[in-house]
Parts: structure tokens; sequence; C-alpha cells
């Protein structure tokens, strides 16, 4: 089984971009597999998870920065 990535030493940037990456290949995932029966069949679901990852990932980053300020 493959180690998860981590993103807890990501700058916000980063996972900012990162996000945009995860979103258009869930993207095209999405519309591959309305077409086509897709080789990967649990790939759509590891992608909505790293999203979902990243998303938490930014939260904590902007309220951590908010504590602090």
């Amino acid at each position: 089984m493959a180690k998860k990535t981590s993103y807890k030493d990501k700058k916000p940037e980063e996972i900012a971009k990162l996000l945009v990456e995860k979103r258009e290949e869930l993207r095209t995932l999405r519309f591959g597999a309305a077409g086509a029966r897709a080789k990967d069949s649990s790939a759509l679901a590891k992608t909505r998870k790293d999203i979902a990852r990243l998303l938490t990932e930014q939260t904590a980053q902007q309220k951590a920065a908010e504590a602090t300020a």
C-alpha cells in the first residue's frame, strides 16, 4: 500500500496550486469516465480524498495564522 502524501510541510501557495491541479484532474476523470471504461476505477475516489486533504490542511494553516496574528 502506498504512503499518503503529507501536505503539512507545503506553503499556502503550493497548496492552492495543488488544489487547482487536483480539481482539474477530477474534472478530466469525470468526463473520461462518462465516455469509456476507466483504467483505474478508484481514481475518482483517490482524487476526491486528495482534494479533501488539501482543503483540510489549507483550513488548518489559515486558522493557525489567525491564532498567531
